[in-house]
Formats: structure tokens, sequence, C-alpha cells
């Protein structure tokens, strides 16, 4: 059994992760993720202390996706508009396909979720904040290079890429993948959305 301990608590993670998005983290009980993946509720237990242990590991893994994905963009010999627009490309096509964990932790992020945290889910939380700033660093550090390279106009590259993730993480409020949705469809979808929103950031010729 022990060798499939990952895959069981990986299944909970995106169930979880799914049903959070789905039915709201309040209304989610253990009960209902136990029933989700055909598994007892002691199972679950086994894997996480609490819910909102479940949501930190879909936090982790969020994020751990996310820029695995995007980081793979940065590097290149493209200036720091091209490299800004196939990294949010990136964003886009990871949050549409694993919009689960995005929607779960934005639940979080904007406030959803009111719990008594115990000091080491404290120092979690802030720990994975931590990333989120990292990752944001990865488009601040981008848009000044773009600046210096006189591809991008942005006074503040900063705020700039402050404003650019949240309309990037904005559409998990509207998106809802259509069933039989190809991957060149979702492909699509993003660079529509990217020339979009970062049409206003390019630099006039």
């Amino acid at each position: 059994m022990s060798s499939d301990l990952p895959d069981v608590r990986s299944a909970i993670i995106t169930s979880a992760a799914d049903a959070f998005a789905e039915d709201g983290y309040a209304a989610t009980t253990m009960d209902l993720l136990a029933d989700r993946i055909g598994a007892t509720k002691g199972l679950v237990y086994y894997h996480f202390r609490s819910k909102f242990d479940i949501y930190l590991a879909i936090y982790e893994r969020g994020m751990s996706l996310l820029r695995a994905e995007v980081e793979s963009r940065i590097d290149g010999a493209d200036s720091g508009l091209a490299r800004l627009e196939a990294m949010s490309h990136a964003h886009l096509v990871n949050l549409m396909t694993h919009l689960g964990y995005h929607h779960t932790i934005h639940q979080g992020v904007r406030g959803q979720m009111n719990s008594a945290l115990k000091p080491r889910q404290q120092q979690v939380l802030v720990e994975l904040n931590s990333l989120r700033l990292d990752y944001e660093n990865l488009f601040v550090d981008v848009m000044t290079e773009g600046v210096a390279d006189g591809s991008i106009r942005a006074s503040s590259p900063r705020m700039a890429a402050k404003i650019l993730l949240s309309s990037l993480n904005g559409i998990d409020l509207w998106y809802r993948r259509r069933e039989g949705q190809t991957l060149a469809e979702t492909e699509s979808l993003a660079d529509q959305i990217v020339e979009l929103l970062i049409g206003g950031l390019r630099a006039a010729n």
C-alpha cells in the first residue's frame, strides 16, 4: 500500500481543488472529499490533518505547476516584451488547464476563508505567500528589462506587473472549460487575452 500513498495524496489534492472551486471551501466537507475519490474519511485524515492543510497543499502544488511553466519562457534573446507575452501566455494556459487549483488559491488570497489557523499553518501560509511574491518578481524583472531595451513602456514595472497579474488571474471568475475543448482552442484564447492585456504596454515604434 505504501507505493500507492503518493497517488492517494495527489488524488485528494486534485479532487479537493475541484470541489473547493465548484462548491466553495466552506461548503466542502471531509466526507464529501472522501466520497469524491471513493475513499474513507479516515484515509483523507491519514494524509492531511485538516481541510485547511489540504488547501495549503493545493496552494503549493498550484504555484509549483505555474512557476515551472512560466520559468521555461523567461530565458532567450528575445525582447522583454516578447518574453512577457510568452510568460503571460503560459500563465493563462496553465490557469485554464488547472482551473480548480487557481480558483481555490484565489479564494484564500481574496480572503474568502475564515479559519483559526494553528501556528504551523500560519507559517506555511506565510511561506506560500512569499512564493507568490517571488513569482510576481519574475514579471517585474522581465518588465524592467523590457523598459531598458525599449520594447515596454511602463513608468513602474512593479505596478504594471501587479495590474497584469491581477488581470490574468481574474479570468478564473468567468472562464469555464467547455466539454471537448482542445488545447489548440485554449492556446488561441490565451493569445487573444494576452494581446488585449499587453497591448497597452507595447512601446511605440
